[in-house]
């Protein structure tokens, strides 16, 4: 598995943190709607003692008795025969606004529908018929059928009855049946022709707490009714007449807060009293919102969304309706209004029989659904996501720097092992950049190495070829010959050649122990400049012939290291001064401090090196000797660069006017304590 593929698994470990800040979320809201749904279950039995108190006076519907819910009016409706002024009211929708539409089984498939509302002392009553054009009352022909309007009020024992019977589209009055003349001008109203049937507008006094109140629509029909007077009849039978309470929903107003709602329900389910308080937050526009608001809004929608997919399913809470049935409400529990807002409703029974029911919407709560605590996870969220994609992004961006870096060094090596060329340099700071560099380092140094075996490989072979071939050659000749003379001319011939093949043989060994025995010396801290002076001297003595001289300070110079390798390495540097330079030659060895460096040189009068020889010089078996030193195998210099090399130093060859210049540079080590 790729190094990339495995930071992407362990960074998609990381999704554990937003799964459990999940769990931990929905574990808080179930905790939250638990403690809220406790308060609001104190509240509502603090507001169902105020209730109580209210409705001592109001006597209880009972369940299964008949009623008509009559609307609350904020004001009255204009007496027009319209009913554009009611509430909800629809003429092109018709029986959706109406509190009941009965259909009546008639030859014309006529409908009557009905609602009934309230306004201080008096009500008002709205009747539509449709399906069928009314036949108005004629005093010339009173006896024949026609469209109207009975009312029937029942007080205790004693039943009253009104009849409205119109003569034409327009302003109505009630009668006395049987009376002829006996107006009842409190009740009033306007009777109307509307698409597809007519209506009717009554305003009629409030029947009593106590009391009964009934209507019923008559029509003439081919089909006889219970009545038996060749009539249709559509309506309600006498009932309670049931509406809210002002006073209670005022007292209602006044104990709830914002965000919440109440209901006051007969036992049957009828709404005497409701109160609903919208919530006091205002949500800011949209265009005074920064990036950062607008993505906290969508994070915290998105949050609310999820919180409430693992919510229980809310029930179905029509706020609007006059009837609730409370077996089907959740106590406590969640419910969701028709315009889709949550809300957490609690139930109180009342000693009567009746029902408080008390909700406030979760935007209220101290739940996440909420702003406030939702803000502060929906923030956490955001910060979670955006540290996963910063991880990742900075995974992948390691994964191609580590992919770089595989491919660089895989390009440097052809199949068969060769160096192609150098990585490119690496500017990166960090453990990768040093990593990088570790790699062109020791790209740079393989690539040395093999240039020395190929190099090596040629020379040497350049080397022993020309021995190998004297042998060769006066092996062949003494073979051919008898002379004495000539034998001794071709065996001496042969030795010098095999003499020629141990010298090399014995500088090749030479440098390989000098090589092994580098791995196994040990360093100290000594006086490089008191071990400088002290062997040149010793080379001014043994060899008269040149002017060998120091040049430097007689102390002070601490160099950890071998003395013994950097005396072998001057002794290889002065013997190579000595062959080149003439009799009576200068022959300078120098120490000098170079910026937390030693800079040991060995100068010699002479001859100067060939331009393409500078570098190369320190390579094995090559050598600029003419004449009488031609055989030398060039193996000094090499030891040269490897004790230099060993001390973590370089060596350099340089021209100047009257010679050459071997410069050895060291590190330069601080002086022991005391010295």
């Amino acid at each position: 598995m790729t190094l990339k593929r495995q930071l992407f698994i362990a960074s998609l470990l990381m999704l554990l943190i937003p799964w459990a800040g999940l769990q931990f979320v929905l574990e808080l809201d179930q905790a939250l709607r638990d403690q809220a749904a406790r308060q609001l279950q104190g509240q509502a039995g603090r507001v169902a003692g105020f209730a109580a108190e209210q409705l001592q006076e109001s006597p209880v519907i009972t369940p299964g008795a008949g009623v008509i819910y009559a609307n609350l009016l904020s004001r009255p409706p204009n007496l027009d025969g319209y009913g554009d002024d009611w509430p909800g009211y629809d003429e092109e929708v018709s029986g959706q606004q109406w509190q009941s539409t009965q259909r009546v089984n008639d030859s014309d498939g006529a409908e009557v529908s009905w609602q009934a509302a309230v306004y201080h002392k008096h009500l008002y009553l709205l009747v539509r018929v449709s399906g069928r054009a009314a036949e108005f009352f004629n005093p010339g022909n009173p006896g024949r059928l026609h469209d109207q309007i009975q009312l029937h009020f029942i007080d205790g024992n004693q039943a009253t009855h009104r009849l409205i019977r119109p003569q034409a589209p327009g302003a109505i009055n009630a009668i006395e049946p049987g009376q002829e003349g006996s107006t009842d001008y409190r009740i009033s109203g306007y009777w109307q022709a509307v698409s597809n049937g007519y209506q009717a507008e009554l305003r009629i006094p409030r029947p009593a707490p106590t009391s009964r109140f009934g209507f019923r629509v008559t029509w003439p029909g081919t089909e006889a009714s219970a009545a038996g007077d060749g009539k249709v009849m559509a309506g309600h039978a006498p009932a309670k007449l049931v509406t809210r309470l002002p006073s209670l929903e005022n007292r209602l107003a006044a104990m709830i807060a914002p965000g919440q709602g109440a209901w006051v329900l007969e036992p049957d389910g009828w709404v005497i009293a409701r109160q609903q308080r919208s919530s006091e937050a205002d949500e800011p526009e949209f265009d005074s919102l920064s990036p950062l608001q607008i993505l906290e809004r969508i994070s915290l929608n998105g949050l609310r969304a999820l919180v409430r997919f693992y919510q229980p399913d809310p029930t179905l809470l029509d706020d609007e309706a006059h009837r609730m049935d409370t077996g089907n409400l959740p106590s406590p529990g969640l419910v969701r209004h028709r315009d889709g807002d949550p809300h957490m409703l609690v139930k109180q029974p009342l000693d009567d029989g009746r029902v408080l029911v008390l909700e406030e919407s979760l935007d209220q709560l101290l739940a996440l659904s909420g702003s406030t605590l939702g803000s502060v996870i929906a923030r956490s969220v955001l910060l979670i996501i955006g540290l996963m994609l910063v991880l990742l992004g900075y995974a992948s961006w390691l994964s191609w720097r580590i992919t770089r870096l595989q491919r660089a060094v895989s390009a440097t090596i052809d199949d068969d092992g060769r160096v192609l060329g150098s990585l490119p340099p690496a500017r990166a700071k960090d453990e990768l950049g040093d990593l990088a560099r570790q790699f062109s380092h020791m790209v740079d140094r393989l690539h040395g190495y093999t240039d020395y075996l190929e190099s090596f490989s040629r020379r040497l072979s350049h080397e022993l070829k020309t021995p190998v071939a004297v042998v060769r050659s006066s092996l062949e000749n003494l073979s051919h010959t008898t002379d004495p003379a000539h034998q001794a001319s071709y065996i001496e011939r042969a030795r010098s050649a095999t003499d020629r093949l141990s010298q090399i043989l014995q500088g090749m060994s030479e440098a390989a122990r000098l090589e092994q025995s580098l791995d196994h010396a040990e360093k100290e801290i000594f006086d490089l400049a008191d071990v400088m002076a002290q062997t040149t001297l010793a080379y001014q003595e043994l060899d008269p012939d040149h002017r060998i001289g120091y040049s430097g300070p007689a102390s002070g110079c601490s160099c950890l290291g071998s003395p013994e390798l950097l005396v072998q390495l001057l002794d290889k540097l002065v013997d190579n001064a000595r062959d080149f330079t003439p009799p009576q030659g200068r022959i300078e060895v120098r120490l000098r401090r170079r910026q937390g460096q030693l800079e040991l040189s060995v100068f010699n009068e002479g001859s100067s090196l060939p331009g393409s020889l500078t570098s190369d010089i320190f390579s094995p078996f090559v050598s600029v000797r003419t004449g009488k030193q031609e055989g030398h195998l060039g193996q000094g210099l090499l030891i040269v660069r490897l004790i230099a090399e060993h001390h973590g130093g370089e060596v350099t060859a340089t021209n100047e006017s009257d010679g050459v210049r071997f410069t050895v540079l060291v590190p330069a080590a601080r002086p022991l304590q005391g010295s």
